[in-house]
């Protein structure tokens, strides 16, 4: 009789995984979770829900604020370990510049995990970075572009100037023309460079609008990974941009 050979297997190579991001988009959007997964840390997941949406008006954009926390609540089943509303409009559009924060620390109450919004993500890393004076750069239609002037004027900031490509296909907007826009945003007194939308492509232009302008540049969906990130104490990916590589 042949005696089989015992066959010790060799030691798995596996990755600790310790973090599960959830995240809240409006259903047209396809570009966040996108750039999120190129974004994540190793040992970081995602995991995602969706709001119905299919157009930008005013009512639209104030109605998704108030399906957050049920969205949410459907993520924290899978033990979320925090969760972020990725729709910078619903939350700038609001008459009250804190209603979205509010709203989003009603439901970090209730689900007992963190919960943030992108608007307010982005009004955190404008502070963090210590600008004041920012130019804005955006796909969006005047009288959003006007609701997003608000919104930053109320939570202390200044705009230098704001332009838009006027269109609710913010997907379709090409990199090379967002980074053609944000150039031609920034003034001589320009602080920092806002480019607005977490359903626009924006991870390839962070880094050489940085380079070309100096300038550190915040966009809706870097800012929200910084945010999430910063609430539970873990590091970042190191980049692209000025925030992102603060987190190493």
């Amino acid at each position: 009789m042949t005696s089989r050979k015992q066959v010790t297997p060799e030691p798995l190579a596996s990755v600790q995984w310790h973090t599960r991001l959830g995240l809240v988009v409006p259903s047209w959007n396809t570009v966040m979770e996108y750039e999120f997964q190129r974004l994540l840390p190793q040992g970081t997941s995602l995991h995602v829900s969706r709001i119905a949406h299919t157009g930008d008006t005013e009512p639209a954009l104030l109605h998704m604020l108030g399906e957050l926390e049920p969205a949410a609540a459907l993520l924290a089943h899978a033990r979320i370990d925090a969760i972020c509303f990725g729709c910078t409009g619903s939350g700038f559009v609001q008459p009250d510049v804190r209603q979205d924060a509010r709203v989003a620390e009603a439901a970090s109450r209730s689900l007992g995990l963190p919960v943030i919004t992108t608007s307010d993500a982005v009004s955190a890393a404008l502070e963090y970075l210590g600008a004041r004076r920012i130019a804005v750069a955006s796909p969006y239609e005047p009288w959003l572009n006007e609701h997003l002037r608000r919104y930053l004027e109320g939570r202390g900031f200044t705009l230098t100037s704001i332009a838009g490509f006027g269109t609710q296909e913010h997907a379709k907007c090409s990199p090379e023309e967002t980074l053609a826009l944000a150039l031609g945003v920034v003034r001589p007194d320009t602080e920092a460079i806002f480019v607005s939308c977490a359903n626009l492509r924006t991870l390839e232009i962070i880094e050489p609008l940085e380079r070309t302008t100096g300038l550190p540049v915040v966009t809706s969906t870097q800012a929200s990974l910084w945010r999430l990130l910063s609430r539970l104490g873990r590091p970042g990916p190191g980049g692209p941009g000025r925030l992102l590589a603060s987190m190493r």
